[in-house]
This record gives structure tokens, sequence and C-alpha cells, in this order.
């Protein structure tokens, strides 16, 4: 019996998706970093890890955001430039490195190994500069020791550090969490240090280099916060009104939760956490639009994802990569597709053995975490134009809220393509999908399905990694309808082409 219904209304487009909205997010946190995309022990050479890095490029990853996070306002760039014996070891005010417990910086991976990771990899890079215990000129600095093709100083130290040609690096960030660990500044403080700021680093594009420099300021989820923040951005009695692109907030679910010791209302809980994501889409670009407008000023989520009570700092924020995480991470994604109108990135959190990662590490082998396989399952919408979907599905209450058992988006190019996941960790539910003007008769029909007969906290690790791929989903075609069967837990695709 049916039981859920998705009407793909394929004229209703929404907007672009950004193959930014797949974005990633590393920080020199835990093994994010040493031990997980560069080998520690390494002092000299190329020290990354050829099975991460293999990993990594083949998810088409499109940008790439560093330090950090928290590090990011204490990081100063220049301890990680030149002969890494000649680098200091520096503090690490936030956070431990490998699972030493060591709150200390080697700065073995500094600008150049980033950089030249994100070229290899072919993806954007996004800097976050240092506004809590830095200043506008280390920042400007960054920009023109990175990007500037002259003979300045700056440039012919990046030349004697190894480096002839500059980068583009179109992403910077202009601090961190400045409500808290950036320096638990109050919006109209940031607004105006993110001016200041802003000034030197925004002229850059001016003369010093040949790329667009996007700017982003980072917002909080106490929306109240961020219209504080716009308001006082706008007051100006010179220069750019709004000096910047984008507009941030983070948003980590499930921190009350241990995936080991819980149970179904405890999963439903969360899965309802996570979809909170759309209202605070909604919330941040209304304050964008109560000053400014989105159509110039973008929403980034650039830290994002699952956050349990396994992931303390003592274990360098590392947990088990699961099911239910990997279920909660498509149903975010789409989330992002609806609100492609209003959307320019999004960075999960984090890349390699921190948080709700996509690749894990331990020793000398790598694997991918079920979370890895939504993104790959899901990168078929990049680019394309998402449209309307409706979803009618049944619901569960979960304290004052309504958690849809079924989730859905969808998108168009030269095929269509939908996405949806069954968020029921309990119950399988047969869904119809009809794709309007689209004869499913006629058309080619592929469908694939992750997490069949997988319990909700199944974990990964290096021996069963191959167990979550995508496997093929049956699709029934009857009278231009398509009916699928969706076992628990689970996150599909249909493309028509």
């Amino acid at each position: 019996m049916t039981d859920a219904h998705i009407t793909v209304h394929t004229e209703a487009g929404i907007d672009r998706i950004e193959p930014e909205l797949h974005g990633h997010f590393s920080e020199h946190l835990g093994r994010c970093i040493y031990d997980g995309i560069w080998h520690s022990q390494e002092s000299d050479g190329e020290g990354f890890r050829e099975d991460v890095v293999s990993l990594l490029d083949d998810l088409d990853m499109p940008v790439l955001r560093w330090p950090g996070g928290c590090f990011a306002d204490d990081y100063h760039w220049e301890d990680g430039i030149g002969p890494r014996e000649e680098r200091p070891r520096r503090r690490n005010l936030f956070w431990s490195q490998d699972r030493s417990e060591a709150p200390e910086e080697p700065n073995a991976f500094g600008t150049h190994e980033f950089l030249n990771l994100c070229e290899r990899i072919g993806t954007e890079p996004y800097l976050a500069t240092n506004v809590g215990s830095g200043d506008p000129q280390e920042a400007a600095d960054w920009v023109e020791y990175a990007c500037y093709d002259g003979d300045t100083e700056l440039a012919d130290r990046r030349r004697e550090n190894g480096r002839e040609d500059s980068w583009e690096v179109p992403y910077w960030g202009l601090g961190n969490e400045n409500w808290g660990c950036g320096g638990q500044m109050t919006p109209e403080q940031y607004a105006r240090e993110y001016r200041r700021f802003a000034t030197y680093v925004g002229s850059m594009d001016n003369l010093m280099v040949d790329h667009d420099i996007e700017l982003i300021a980072c917002g909080f989820e106490n929306h109240a916060w961020n219209r504080r923040f716009m308001e006082e951005i706008g007051n100006t009695n010179w220069g750019v009104e709004f000096p910047l692109d984008h507009l941030t907030l983070h948003h980590y679910y499930g921190r009350t939760m241990s995936v080991a010791e819980a149970d179904e209302e405890q999963y439903d809980a969360f899965l309802a956490e996570a979809l909170e994501m759309d209202e605070h889409v909604e919330r941040i670009a209304a304050a964008i639009d109560a000053v400014a407008t989105t159509r110039d000023i973008g929403v980034i989520i650039d830290e994002w994802g699952a956050w349990h009570t396994e992931a303390v700092a003592e274990s360098g924020l590392e947990q088990p990569g699961t099911v239910i995480d990997a279920l909660s991470a498509a149903a975010v994604l789409d989330v992002f597709n609806h609100h492609s109108d209003v959307m320019t990135m999004s960075n999960i959190a984090q890349t390699v053995n921190v948080l709700q990662c996509l690749v894990e590490t331990e020793g000398d082998e790598a694997w991918a975490r079920p979370t890895y396989r939504v993104f790959d399952l899901y990168a078929p919408h990049k680019g394309n134009e998402a449209v309307q979907t409706s979803v009618d599905t049944p619901t569960r209450d979960v304290a004052d809220e309504e958690l849809p058992l079924i989730h859905a988006s969808a998108s168009v190019d030269d095929e269509t393509y939908v996405t949806m996941t069954n968020l029921n960790t309990r119950g399988t539910h047969t869904v119809e999908i009809d794709v309007e003007d689209v004869d499913a008769t006629s058309a080619d029909v592929d469908a694939e399905v992750l997490f069949e007969g997988q319990e909700p906290d199944l974990a990964v690790d290096a021996n069963n990694a191959d167990e979550f791929t995508a496997d093929e989903l049956d699709v029934t075609v009857e009278s231009e309808t398509l009916t699928v069967e969706l076992e628990p837990s689970t996150a599909a695709a249909i493309s028509l082409e």
C-alpha cells in the first residue's frame, strides 16, 4: 500500500544548485590534518596521505574551508610558510592534535600545503583569516602573499618558498564565530571589526589580484544577532555599504545523543533537529533581506553536521561514522536544494577523522564513511536547477515538532534527478513519484539506494566500508507514476532521462 507521494514540479524552478553547496571544512583539530590529510611524522618532502587524497579527489569536492574554526582566530599564517624545519611550534589554544592531547601546533601543514592540496583534488580554497587575535594588515598580507604576481617582498617570499605563480583564492572569511571563540564580540563590535578588515582585504582585488575576492562574514544561530550585525555593517559614511558577499551560520545537531546508546525515539529527535536547518536558512536569509538583499549577499552554512557525546576534546572530536548520521546528511542536502535561491555554499564538518567526517583513517588504512556515500549519491544535483517538490508523507510527533518520514528534493538539467530519504528508522514506506512534464513510461530510469538492511547505529570501519555503497533500487512505472519501496533508514536517488 502506498503511503507517501512525491510530486516533482519540473517547471517550478527555484534556482541553480551551486556546486559549493557540497563543500567541506578542515581544521587543525585532533586528527583532521595530522594523521588525516598529512602524515604527522613527515618533516620534509610531500607529506600528504595519498590514500586520503585519492578518496577526496574521487569525491569531486567543490570547495574546502581551512584552517578553522576556532583555530583560525588564533592562527598566524606566517608561522606555516618556509622550510618546515624552521617553522615555529606554537600553541593550539582550542584543540589538541593527534591523540596525544597536546595543545601544540607544529605548523608542518600551512598555506602552501593547503593550497597545493586544493590544486591536486581540484577544489576551490576558502581561507578563514584571523580577526579575533590578528589585525587587518596580517589578513591583507596573506592575500598578497598567496595571490599577487608582482614584485613585492611578500610575492618574492612566496617564490623563495617554492611557488612561482600565485594561487587564485576566491573565498576569504573574515573571522570565525566572533560571537564566541573568535573574541566574544557583540554584533555591533564584530561589524565594526569586520568593516575594518574588509576595507583592506576587500581592496586587494582592485589592483593587486586578477580574480574576484568574495568576502564572508560569520553569523550566528541567534538570528537577532545577525539582524543587528547587518544593521551595523550598513551604517557607514564612506565606502561600500555592505562589504560582504556571504553571511554564514553554524548548525550542529545531536550533541546530547550517543548513537551507540540511543533508542528509536532519540533517533527521531536527532533527525528533527537536523531538519531545523530549514528554519535557520530561512531566518538568516530574512535577516539579510531586512537590511540588504540575498540577491547580493548569499547564505553559507560553513559548519554543519552531527556532533555526538562521543566527540569531546579528549577524543579529538572523533565519533563513529554511522548510518543515522549519513541519513541526516541526505536530508540536510535536500534542505539546501530547497533553498538554492539564497544559499551559495555549505561546508560539512569535518573532512577527515573529526565529527561527521567523510573519510576516516587508522594507521596505514583510509576508508570512506557512510556520509561520503551520501555526497556521492547526491553529486548529480550539483549545477542543476532545483525545482519545487511536494511531499505528501506520514509524520511522527517529536516534542513540539512533526518529523516528516519521507523527505525529498529534485533538480533538472539534461535529466531529472530526484533524491529522497526514509527518515523512519523502524518502518518501510512505499512511495509514488510523479514527475510533471516527463513521460516516465518512455524515459530511461535508473535508481540507487543506500543502507538497505543496515541498522541506524551501524558504524563503518576498515573491514566493512564497502558494504555502504549504493545498491540498485527497483522502480515500477505505471501510468507515468514511479513507485519505489524504501526500507527503514535509507536514502535513494532516481534519474529520468
